[in-house]
């Protein structure tokens, strides 16, 4: 048996050949498989919220004063300062109205929270953004603590709403882009594959990065990795994706060559 055979059936985009099998397969399976996949980072999207990240918010509300707002893109913050209101791994959410820098988190991102501004400290350095000019923003416990409750639920959906659609939005724009350059490929490469064969080809070659990257958020919210580590972690499932474009249609049968006659021999 040849191991290189062109596969028969397409269940499974994690290897190159399971890759290939997506070429002869109908779009229906394709969005099926498509949908678990893109499912699936969205469940890792939500949890990492729901885990790491919304009960720092949650917690922070808990800390604030019992009178206080930003109103006139001005924060009006009546008790101590600087103060850390809560922090974890990745987040981290402090008042300090002077910015005077006496509060540094080992968080990923720390959101400081200054008479003017936010200033936000990250790896990627220092960014500062203005309150709304035109907004009164509830900077107290008992304004916020209801609004946050009402609203998290809803955040959480729109998150994985957004997630599940936008994978699918990419994957079908990269696969338009993506699908010319296989059909070359096996152009050159002598394998028959038509241009909507090289569009579903190269929509089922990305899903393998979906999956590397949904499971290294995971890893990055139970502190298996850091944030270096997922940026790494984002670049290579980028990579893996090309990889699988150039690799996957080598499993493709071989286009079938055309007989030539000769035209010193008369036809019969």
């Amino acid at each position: 048996m040849n191991a290189f055979r062109e596969p028969s059936f397409a269940w499974e985009p994690l290897t190159p050949r399971g890759v290939a099998a997506f070429a002869r397969a109908s779009f229906e399976r394709l969005f099926i498989v498509q949908s678990i996949f893109a499912l699936l980072a969205a469940a890792a999207v939500v949890w990492c919220l729901s885990d790491g990240i919304f009960p720092i918010i949650g917690g922070a509300i808990e800390q604030l004063p019992d009178m206080g707002s930003i109103h006139g893109g001005k924060l009006d913050w009546r008790e101590d300062s600087p103060v850390m209101l809560a922090e974890g791994k990745i987040l981290a959410l402090s008042v300090d109205v002077e910015h005077g820098g006496a509060l540094h988190s080992p968080a990923d991102f720390q959101f400081e929270f200054g008479r003017d501004d936010i200033r936000i400290y990250s790896l990627f350095g220092e960014a500062y953004v203005d309150y709304p000019a035109g907004y009164i923003i509830a900077a107290n416990r008992g304004d916020a603590r209801p609004a946050w409750g009402a609203w998290a639920p809803n955040l959480l959906g729109l998150a994985a709403i957004g997630t599940f659609f936008g994978l699918l939005l990419t994957w079908a724009t990269l696969a338009t882009i993506y699908a010319p350059l296989v059909w070359l490929l096996c152009f050159f490469a002598n394998r028959d594959l038509n241009l909507l064969a090289s569009w579903r080809l190269a929509a089922a070659a990305l899903m393998p990065g979906a999956l590397v990257i949904s499971l290294a958020l995971v890893l990055y919210e139970c502190g298996g990795f850091d944030l270096v580590q997922l940026c790494f972690a984002f670049g290579m499932h980028l990579v893996i994706g090309w990889i699988y474009l150039f690799v996957s249609p080598l499993f493709l049968n071989r286009a079938l060559a055309t007989e030539k006659k000769n035209p010193f021999v008369p036809s019969k």
